[in-house]
């Protein structure tokens, strides 16, 4: 059913669709559809449904890439800068596996994705996306930090929240169009960079 929505809200258009068209592509009752909620509710669900997909695929693949964490308790040596750079860097790149995904689906449907956007401002449904789903994303995040040296509870977990919410906030641009998807990346970019840059130097 949700499907068939999302199929639906694509090709007519959100707006110009109804329950009804819905009910009948995906050969359920009207009714059926209703259980779910209204047209602001199926999409809330598509896109809660979609992001959750992405966690527990996560979840139940085991071998995701490893970043060597570096030295607790110490800051590297100017000998060391290089190396601990590269880790840095490559601590970036493992941080944007974790959001690529959100964004490029974000972006894929500039329209629907603002229609998402505005359901969620008015705060009529609520999604997955500030509850269970946050708390999974902020603990991938929290993993890669620690992976990358940031050992420290509070640290991890401030750095984490500091990620998550910048993330948010690309998002929530790019579904209103401000942000073209390799712009969205590239900020989320320097904003993870940022991140571990600032938190390292407080350890």
């Amino acid at each position: 059913m949700l499907s068939a929505a999302e199929r639906l809200f694509r090709d007519r258009g959100f707006g110009a669709t109804t329950v009804r068209q819905v009910a009948a592509d995906a050969a359920v009752s009207t009714g059926t559809v209703m259980s779910v909620g209204d047209k602001d509710a199926l999409l809330v669900a598509i896109f809660d449904s979609w992001i959750d997909a992405v966690h527990r695929a996560r979840t139940d693949d085991q071998d995701e890439p490893s970043v060597a964490p570096l030295p607790t308790g110490t800051k590297p040596s100017r000998a060391a800068s290089t190396a601990a750079g590269t880790a840095a860097g490559t601590s970036v790149d493992t941080a944007m596996a974790l959001f690529e995904p959100f964004i490029r689906y974000f972006a894929l449907d500039e329209a629907l994705s603002r229609e998402y956007a505005a359901i969620i401002v008015r705060g009529a449904h609520e999604s997955a996306i500030f509850q269970n789903l946050a708390l999974s994303l902020i603990a991938e995040i929290t993993e890669v930090l620690a992976r990358a040296g940031l050992n420290d509870a509070d640290a991890g977990r401030g750095g984490a929240r500091g990620v998550y919410f910048s993330y948010l906030g690309i998002l929530m641009t790019v579904s209103h169009g401000t942000f073209r998807e390799s712009d969205a990346l590239n900020e989320l970019r320097e904003a993870i960079g940022f991140v571990l840059a600032h938190e390292g130097e407080k350890e």
